[in-house]
C-alpha cells in the first residue's frame, strides 16, 4: 500500500502526468506496416497504440513486432511492408488503466512498461501515462516533501526496514 502522504503528493495534479490522446502518435489496424514503420521511426518511440477508427484501444505495434512479423514472411524484405497491415503484426494490450488516480496499479505496470494506455469505461483511448512523467512527479516530491510535511524518522536509517 502506498503511504497516503506520498500518494497525495504524486496525485496532486493527475492530469500533469497524462499525455493526452490528441498528441500521442498512433495508427489503425488497417494502416500498412510501412506506414506504422514510418510513424514509429519518426516519433522515436519503441511502440505506439493501435486504435479503431472511433478511437477505441485495439492493440500495440512496435518496431520489434514488425521485424518479427517480417521474419515469418517468405522472402521478407522491407520493401514488402506496404503489402501487410498493422493488424497482421499488432500486439495485444495486456495492461491499461481507466483511472489516472490508480497510482498503485500505474506504478506496478510502469516497472515493466515504458507507458500505460489510459482508456475510459468504453475503452476509448484517452492518452498515456509514461514512466518519464511519473518520475517527474517523484522528483517533484523528493525535492518538495519538506514544504508539505514535517518528516521525522521512526527508526535510524541504518536500521533494517522490513
Amino acid at each position: 500500500m502506498i503511504d497516503p502522504a506520498v500518494e497525495q503528493m504524486l496525485l496532486k495534479d493527475p492530469k500533469s502526468y497524462v499525455i493526452s490522446a490528441d498528441v500521442v502518435a498512433n495508427v489503425t489496424a488497417t494502416n500498412t506496416l510501412e506506414h506504422a514503420f514510418m510513424v514509429l521511426s519518426k516519433v522515436g518511440y519503441s511502440r505506439i497504440p493501435v486504435l479503431t477508427p472511433d478511437d477505441h484501444l485495439q492493440g500495440m505495434i512496435s518496431l520489434a513486432a514488425i521485424s518479427d512479423y517480417l521474419l515469418h514472411v517468405p522472402g521478407a524484405a522491407v520493401d514488402q511492408l506496404s503489402r501487410y497491415t498493422v493488424a497482421d503484426a499488432m500486439l495485444p494490450v495486456n495492461r491499461w488503466v481507466d483511472d489516472p488516480t490508480k497510482l498503485e496499479t500505474i506504478l506496478n505496470y510502469l516497472v515493466d512498461e515504458p507507458f500505460i494506455p489510459l482508456v475510459d469505461e468504453h475503452k476509448v483511448f484517452q492518452g498515456i501515462i509514461t514512466r518519464r512523467e511519473i518520475l517527474k512527479r517523484i522528483n517533484f516530491m523528493a525535492h518538495n516533501l519538506h514544504n508539505y510535511y514535517a518528516v521525522t524518522a521512526k527508526n535510524s536509517l541504518t536500521d533494517k526496514v522490513d
